[in-house]
């Protein structure tokens, strides 16, 4: 009898520990050496159901698909069997060997872990011509293409980008989305909105294909030498006929998903020629006319006009500046309002960009305002050309004589001074008669403005008292001081934005020369010549703090798409109060 109980009880350990060796928990991958275009499936297997899956973070790749599960029961020769499978689709992002990590799962209280996998990514591969390969099949008949509308541009000419899907007859796409957006460095860039998208038919390598135009960009190139379009990527949802039929005789259509890239472009910028270039020449490329405008000619003095210097035409627009007025000293100016009126399409900018100068004479007499002269470089005929408005005559009819110099002079329309003559009667209004009457007397000591004057001053000692602490205090408040003045300085900044509050494109627009304009004045660097990668490191420079520079730049990129995307007053209101705030606090800390 003891030896049967001990031989039960051997069988009964044996049948334990065998139990617990038979649990499986394993990661098995399609491949272990894949292209760059490639995609790979890794299958995390078991053979006894678990709880808690935790999968690992597969660092270097991109989740392109799954988790999928499935769970497989079957009995074989009175034997069962059971497997459970979690799968994933990987796309590498960059070549290199890579170790996925261990994944884990929870067997009957006790924690399992699979073994790591190492597979080794290469550069793009070919895949072979099988009508049955799904992948071949996607690859072959679906490419997202960068047409460049000029690969050797003058600085500052605009040229377009235009992102095309080429797909075949027999493949579908269901959806996509953007993996990597391009970056234009060195370039001014806009967007060109699409209104839905129109399929076309067209050519690609020679064979026919359907093709929708995704993106439209509009780019003018800020530096000369060679300039790299950074790729646009996609991740697709791509239908593919394959081999199987169903009852009807159609095929079944097998989805896959597939990374396009566009590729990079390189743009060779070439420099304006040096040979005729004007000494007043500020950077505009295109085909303008110029014009100096007055509102009046005759007026009198102290009273008020307008005169606008103004480009029309087409071209770099907001790119370059506006030559400025130079007017006589008798007449008062006040700072030009900058005002642009700009329309980008596929050809570029155009419209126009004015100053209007609001000019006050303050003396009787005629003023030329001198001919002023602009210059640009004409893309047509490759050189350039300078276009001058003519001298305008200010005629002040009525007004007083400007004495100041002296010698009784006036300005004349040839800019020399001409002798006033006096009037015999310019002494008429002094009157020599006196009418003189009494002044009756009261006792001013008894009087109330007698007590007044005595007691007002005494009761206002202790109201100035009290002025004095609140200011003294106020003074004393140097981080309070500071955050007035930079409140001040951001709605002065924002103000154009905040009068475009519930119209998106012209909000926006403003908003993002608001923040230029406040880094161009307090920085003392013109921002357009500059990336957001060079505007961070400057204010970094500055010893901005980095929370407070990722903010400001982030709202820079808002500007950019916000123009194009759905956007509620709402949102509105609270980027342009994010806005104010950002600036603020890069006034507070800015060194």
């Amino acid at each position: 009898m003891k030896i049967l109980k001990l031989i039960s009880l051997l069988v009964i350990i044996l049948t334990s520990s065998m139990t617990f060796a038979q649990v499986k928990f394993e990661a098995k991958v399609s491949k272990g050496k894949l292209g760059i275009n490639e995609r790979l499936r890794i299958d995390f297997v078991m053979n006894k159901d678990g709880d808690n899956f935790n999968p690992p973070d597969f660092a270097n790749f991109n989740v392109v698909g799954g988790p999928n599960t499935s769970v497989s029961n079957s009995w074989l020769n009175g034997k069962h069997s059971y497997a459970k499978t979690y799968s994933y689709f990987l796309a590498p992002k960059k070549q290199g060997k890579f170790t996925i990590r261990q994944a884990s799962i929870e067997i009957d209280g006790e924690i399992y872990k699979s073994q790591a996998v190492t597979v080794q990514v290469t550069n793009a591969v070919k895949r072979p011509n099988d009508p049955h390969n799904v992948e071949g099949i996607a690859s072959e008949n679906i490419h997202l293409v960068a047409e460049v509308s000029k690969p050797n541009p003058y600085l500052n000419e605009a040229i377009t980008v235009v992102y095309k899907l080429y797909v075949s007859s027999t493949t579908g796409v269901s959806n996509w989305r953007e993996i990597d957006n391009p970056r234009y460095n060195d370039f001014w860039s806009q967007k060109i909105e699409t209104k839905g998208l129109k399929i076309q038919n067209g050519k690609y390598k020679g064979e026919d294909y359907r093709f929708v135009v995704l993106r439209k960009t509009v780019l003018y190139p800020q530096k000369t030498g060679k300039l790299e379009i950074e790729p646009l990527t996609l991740d697709i949802t791509v239908e593919v006929p394959t081999n199987r039929r169903d009852i009807f005789g159609g095929r079944h259509m097998a989805q896959i998903n597939r990374t396009v890239s566009a590729g990079s472009r390189t743009i060779n910028v070439k420099p304006l020629p040096e040979e005729g270039k004007p000494d007043d020449f500020t950077g505009a490329v295109g085909d303008f006319k110029f014009n100096v405008i007055t509102s009046k000619s005759e007026l009198n003095a102290s009273e008020s006009l307008q005169a606008r210097v103004e480009v029309t035409g087409k071209g770099n627009l907001n790119l370059f500046q506006l030559p400025k007025l130079t007017l006589p000293s008798s007449l008062e100016v006040y700072e030009p309002e900058h005002n642009e009126k700009i329309r980008t399409n596929l050809g570029g900018m155009q419209g126009s960009i004015s100053d209007n100068y609001t000019i006050v004479p303050q003396y009787k007499g005629k003023y030329p305002i001198p001919s002023v002269s602009f210059s640009y470089f004409d893309l047509a005929t490759e050189t350039y050309k300078r276009v001058s408005s003519g001298e305008i005559i200010i005629d002040v009819i009525e007004g007083p004589i400007n004495t100041s110099s002296g010698d009784n002079n006036i300005v004349s329309t040839d800019g020399t001074k001409k002798g006033v003559t006096l009037n015999n009667d310019q002494f008429a209004f002094i009157k020599t008669d006196a009418k003189l009457k009494p002044i009756v007397s009261n006792n001013f000591f008894k009087s109330k403005a007698f007590w007044s004057s005595l007691l007002l001053p005494l009761l206002a000692i202790p109201l100035a008292m009290v002025y004095r602490k609140k200011k003294e205090k106020r003074d004393a408040d140097v981080f309070g001081n500071k955050i007035r003045k930079a409140d001040r300085l951001a709605k002065r900044y924002l103000s154009e934005a905040k009068k475009s509050l519930g119209h998106k494109e012209a909000f926006y627009i403003a908003l993002e020369k608001a923040l230029h304009n406040y880094l161009k004045a307090k920085l003392q660097i013109e921002t357009s010549d500059f990336s957001k990668e060079k505007i961070e490191s400057v204010l970094l420079e500055r010893q901005v703090n980095e929370p407070s520079v990722k903010e400001f730049i982030s709202i820079l990129e808002h500007c950019e798409l916000a123009r194009y995307t759905p956007i509620t007053n709402v949102e509105m209101k609270q980027d342009y109060e994010k806005a104010a705030s950002t600036i603020s606090i890069i006034d507070k800390e800015i060194r």
